[in-house]
């Protein structure tokens, strides 16, 4: 019988190869754009009511919003974050905790 830990990690596994191959579909239509998975999920400290937290990057605001937008559409994310490419390195990159531990531990889906 599987441990706990293997089933967990059984489970992650599938949950993120479904949303890297959702997430690399709608990434194709939206040039320049990245998709990352921040929070519980992209921490590994999920649980069964875990939701998934995206982030829709574009090199523009109008173009994350379109991006954003697609990926609800798809299903992919419950929470998703719209940000330009810039906007995005700020806020990793400056003094609040929060975006720079979402920085630090977010994970992109839509590169292999």
């Amino acid at each position: 019988m599987p441990s706990l830990a293997a089933i967990r990690e059984q489970r992650l596994s599938a949950r993120l190869t479904v949303l890297r191959a959702g997430a690399a579909v709608v990434a194709a239509n939206h040039p320049g754009s990245e998709v990352w998975l921040f929070g519980s999920l992209a921490r590994g400290d999920w649980d069964a009511y875990s939701d998934v937290d995206l982030l829709a990057i574009a090199p523009t605001q109008v173009a994350a919003d379109a991006l954003a937008d697609a990926l609800l559409d798809a299903r992919l994310g419950d929470d998703v974050l719209a940000l330009s490419q810039e906007r995005w390195q700020q806020l990793k990159g400056g003094d609040d905790p929060y975006w720079r531990a979402m920085g630090r531990d977010a994970l992109r889906l839509d590169q292999p």
